[in-house]
Parts: C-alpha cells; structure tokens; sequence
C-alpha cells in the first residue's frame, strides 16, 4: 500500500461546502494565487498518478467552490486550511518518493504522446 492514504483522509475529509481555499477576497489575491499555484506544484510531484491526479483535483476545485468568499474571518480559515493541505502534501510527497511504484498505463501513454 502507497503511504499517500493521510492525504486522501485529510482531503478526502472536507466537505466540498467547507474547502480549504479562498478565491480573490480581502487576503490578498497575489498571496492566494501564490498559494494556489505552489499547491499546484507541489501536487504535480506526486510520484504515484493516483495521488496526482486527485490532489490536483481537489485544489482545482476547492478553488473555484470558494472563489466569491468574502467574509474575512472565512478567508483567513480557508486560507489556514491551504496552509495545512500545503504541509501535508509536501510530506507526503517526500514520504511517496522513498517507494518505487511502478507506472501505470495512464502514464505510459502520456509519455508516448508527448
């Protein structure tokens, strides 16, 4: 089993109602788009696909769902939140690149067409 099962737990676990990042609102939107484009990056070094995918997933859509928040005190909860999924994808990560995993078709694929 891929050690990833925590993210999927702790991402797995927010309601899509209650996401964990704020769109646009009055934190700064160089700040959450600085924030959103870093767990995007760090998403994308998910050595397994399923991992990958799914993160990405989620930040994409936590994203949109929480874009017209304005309340400040939501903004700076949601923006907590991000803060966290962003140190637990970062362990993660490194957690998942100490165990070779084998490709999948998926991803096979992808590298022939590129």
């Amino acid at each position: 089993m891929h050690s990833g099962a925590p993210l999927v737990a702790v991402l797995g676990s927010l309601r899509r109602t209650d996401s964990f990042v704020s769109i646009m609102a009055a934190s700064g939107r160089e700040h959450v788009l600085s924030l959103y484009k870093l767990l995007l990056k760090e998403s994308k070094k998910f050595p397994s696909y399923n991992y990958r995918t799914y993160a990405l997933r989620r930040v994409r859509d936590a994203f949109r769902e929480n874009r017209t928040v304005e309340d400040p005190k939501v903004v700076e909860e949601l923006l907590n939140r991000a803060r966290e999924s962003l140190a637990i994808i970062q362990r993660q990560v490194s957690i998942g690149k100490m165990y070779e995993i084998q490709k999948t078709v998926v991803e096979r694929e992808e590298k022939k067409n590129d």
